[in-house]
């Protein structure tokens, strides 16, 4: 969850994740894009708060060539539907997580909350179904300094949590890349390290390619404003790279703005392909590869 999503007065409860999403909802769906001819998939999406029914939303995504679905969980109660969906899904796997902006508001509430809530990431992240640990990281615009001891500790257990399990790492990184960084330095980076919405320049992607880990560029890639952006996708090799969604936010031009969700990754990935000037089937085949190198079989 990104730009936006976890604004400084609904920081409160689970009740109002789903007031901000369905407020950021406003409008009306975009029309279905041209299928792709090559399959891809969605590698961060929040189904349970992008509206409507979750089975219509995968099947919206299937007929315009989006066949795999990662959804992501952001609190206890997320991460537990998301690890539901999944196991009722052969198309969707889940990821478990408290998001960098969770963390600091248990520990605010009292330190047993914060405890609790990652003993149930804890359990979770057995499911096989259950894929990632994510999405964890720093979050330094919506945190102020009075919640960054909490995050960080958060942070490097959810780390810890990916190692224990052999899963991925999938990291929400706002205004914090030199400090995600060094936390994964310094506790030594999972086997697999995805950079969830990246949003970094190209000296920032060169130091995350260099590390092996893989970046997933959101509809953001599309904004006219976005030049870092498309600068950074160009410099990743294709086994480093995925596409995502992040919906219901950051919904890729020319319906910025309005309601985003999975079917809509035929849009991200074709911007992809003009920016780096790489072939649409290529990319596809190349976004697919990764995804299950990523997250594993589907199927």
């Amino acid at each position: 969850m990104s730009d936006g999503a976890m604004t400084d007065a609904a920081m409160t409860d689970t009740d109002s994740r789903v007031v901000r999403a369905a407020h950021r909802r406003q409008g009306e769906f975009p029309p279905a894009p041209e299928p792709l001819a090559v399959p891809a998939l969605d590698s961060h999406t929040h189904l349970d708060i992008v509206g409507g029914d979750a089975a219509a939303q995968i099947a919206a995504a299937a007929a315009v060539g989006v066949t795999r679905i990662v959804q992501v969980g952001c609190d206890v109660p997320s991460s537990r539907w998301s690890a539901a969906l999944a196991a009722d899904n052969a198309s969707v796997v889940a990821t478990v997580a408290l998001h960098p902006n969770e963390a600091p508001r248990l520990a605010a509430s009292a330190p047993a909350e914060l405890d609790e809530a990652l003993r149930v990431i804890e359990g979770l992240a057995s499911e096989p179904r259950v894929r990632a640990i994510g999405e964890t990281g720093l979050d330094t615009f919506r945190t102020g300094d009075e919640g960054r001891v909490a995050q960080q500790a958060s942070f490097r257990a959810h780390i810890a949590l990916a190692k224990r399990f052999g899963k991925p790492l999938m990291i929400h990184d706002r205004d914090a890349h030199s400090d995600v960084l060094r936390v994964l330095d310094e506790e030594g980076a999972p086997d697999v390290v995805v950079l969830h919405c990246f949003s970094g320049d190209v000296f920032f992607a060169t130091e995350c390619v260099r590390r092996g880990y893989v970046l997933s560029f959101a509809g953001t890639v599309t904004f006219k404003n976005a030049s870092a952006l498309r600068n950074a996708a160009r410099i990743t090799p294709f086994d480093q790279l995925l596409v995502e969604t992040d919906a219901p936010y950051l919904t890729p031009m020319p319906y910025r703005g309005r309601p985003n969700a999975p079917y809509l990754i035929p849009l991200t990935v074709r911007g992809l392909a003009e920016a780096t000037g790489r072939d649409i089937d290529e990319l596809c085949a190349g976004i697919s590869a990764t995804g299950e190198r990523v997250f594993g079989p589907w199927q």
